[in-house]
């Protein structure tokens, strides 16, 4: 049993740790301190229900359909390709993007009185970026999870192509998946929030940006000849 849970772990872990769609899209909305931790719950609750549904035996059917299975591998392709050309564009063209860090308000002196005899009070005035709602980071991760081809290539397909070789014992080889997602997208909240802090300028984000480009236009790539 605990052959097919630490499988299931492994598999999982060596999937999700590719730079995907979804991964960079969590870091950079966990450098910006940007509802990191609910869009991180976000990706783990779908990543559960595509592993669900692939050790429940929906890829192994959809194996049979070579027509769908191609379909889904080149959605895929365009996808990476789309995301990276994005992320391209974002790297060669300037940008003022930056993070405002949350740090301590600094004290500010309150004016004296204008009755005389007075005594000027020390303030804390906390100053913080304006945040975004909630609803359209979480519309946006969903969209990003949800119609990323690629997603269902590695969850749906390939984890439940390989757990239908463990029998009675592939539900726990897809409990030890879901766990790896987990430990996967709590290690990202974690590194976000430090990787912040070299993110502060805009050329550290064209920086970001080239790198994500190279790594989806590769993925896409690399899906294409598959």
């Amino acid at each position: 049993m605990l052959t097919a849970f630490f499988a299931g772990l492994g598999l999982c872990l060596s999937l999700i740790i590719a730079p995907g769609a979804q991964n960079v899209f969590l870091l950079r909305m966990g450098v910006q301190r940007r509802h990191v931790i609910a869009l991180a719950v976000t990706c783990l609750v779908s990543d559960a229900i595509l592993i669900t549904a692939g050790v429940a035996g929906f890829g192994v059917v959809v194996e049979h359909l070579p027509w769908l299975f191609e379909l889904v591998r080149w959605g895929g392709v365009v996808f990476l390709a789309a995301y990276g050309l994005m992320a391209a564009w974002r790297a060669l063209r300037p940008q003022e993007q930056s993070i405002v860090l949350d740090e301590p308000a600094a004290p500010v002196a309150a004016p004296a009185s204008d009755l005389g005899g007075g005594t000027a009070t020390l303030v804390r005035v906390a100053q913080t970026a304006p945040s975004r709602t909630l609803a359209p980071a979480i519309l946006s991760c969903l969209a990003i999870t949800w119609l990323n081809p690629h997603a269902y290539l590695d969850t749906v397909f390939l984890v439940g192509s390989v757990s239908a070789g463990y029998g009675d014992l592939r539900w726990v080889f897809g409990a030890g998946a879901v766990v790896g997602s987990a430990i996967w997208f709590s290690l990202m909240t974690v590194a976000a929030r430090f990787a912040a802090r070299w993110l502060r300028s805009p050329r550290a984000w064209r920086i970001l940006d080239a790198f994500i480009a190279v790594a989806m236009l590769l993925l896409a790539a690399g899906l294409a000849v598959a």
